[in-house]
């Protein structure tokens, strides 16, 4: 990266938190050449990290965006470094960009600066996935509301705020990992039950799969055995990066997992 940024007379570059984490983290400021502005998104940064940017490399002005792979399009952004200054937030909505935050239930607008479901609506926003109308019928509304399955608050100065996902993905490096396609890995393994994979914090990375996993009567598996078992069949930033053994995995009555309080679990030992 550093190669083509000085090679090519970059100006503007955009990236993914963990990237501005380790340039902070290094020792001496790296050479940028003619960089001028970095645009990060895929989760909030903190003021810790801003700071600590704008102090190593203070010719590069540091801003903000929200966007996802429906939207085509970055959805909102802030546009200056005082805008960045409002530490959390992802900016001002985007020019033919329309938003509300909604009830996760009901579907309900909600008022300024409460959490719910960020809906967005513009000209850029996809028509649909390709061969798939149960997701598309499950994501966009008759009326064009795209539901983005970001847990979100507008303040009343029009600033968006990324609180947390509805949706599961994890979320590592900037990659987009299916808690789903590695439970469905794990439970092909002959001493494993059940298992649940939840995101885990970490501030390298964002985030990185870990997994709750019930092992078969008399099984001695171990957590090494079973991150080796899933890092011979997928990428490597799929790979399971911690593992704890339960009794049993929460669920809802229609079986659903209750990722949440594993995810509270796991937290709580931090």
């Amino acid at each position: 990266m550093l190669r083509s940024i000085n090679a090519y007379g970059v100006t503007y570059l955009p990236l993914v938190p963990p990237i501005l984490v380790a340039m902070v983290a290094h020792p001496k400021p790296l050479p940028l050449g003619q960089m001028r502005k970095v645009l990060s998104g895929g989760a909030p940064l903190g003021k810790e990290l801003i700071e600590g940017f704008r102090e190593k490399y203070p010719q590069v002005e540091i801003l903000q965006g929200y966007g996802l792979t429906e939207s085509t399009a970055i959805g909102a952004s802030t546009d200056s470094a005082e805008e960045s200054r409002r530490y959390g937030t992802a900016g001002l909505l985007s020019p033919n960009t329309e938003a509300k935050i909604v009830d996760p239930d009901s579907g309900e607008a909600l008022p300024v600066n409460r959490t719910g479901e960020l809906w967005i609506r513009g000209p850029y926003v996809m028509k649909g996935y390709f061969k798939n109308a149960e997701a598309t019928q499950s994501t966009l509304t008759p009326d064009g509301w795209l539901k983005t399955g970001d847990l979100c608050y507008i303040d009343e100065d029009g600033y968006l705020f990324v609180v947390d996902r509805l949706k599961e993905l994890i979320k590592y490096k900037g990659y987009q990992v299916p808690p789903a396609e590695l439970e469905a890995l794990l439970l092909t393994h002959p001493e494993v039950t059940d298992v649940a994979v939840i995101p885990f914090p970490d501030k390298e990375v964002g985030q990185f799969p870990m997994a709750y996993v019930v092992r078969k009567k008399g099984s001695n598996l171990s957590e090494r055995e079973v991150m080796e078992f899933v890092a011979k069949q997928v990428a490597p930033y799929k790979k399971v990066r911690k593992v704890a053994f339960v009794t049993d995995i929460p669920k809802n009555a229609s079986g659903k997992i209750l990722r949440k309080d594993l995810i509270k679990l796991a937290t709580s030992k931090l």
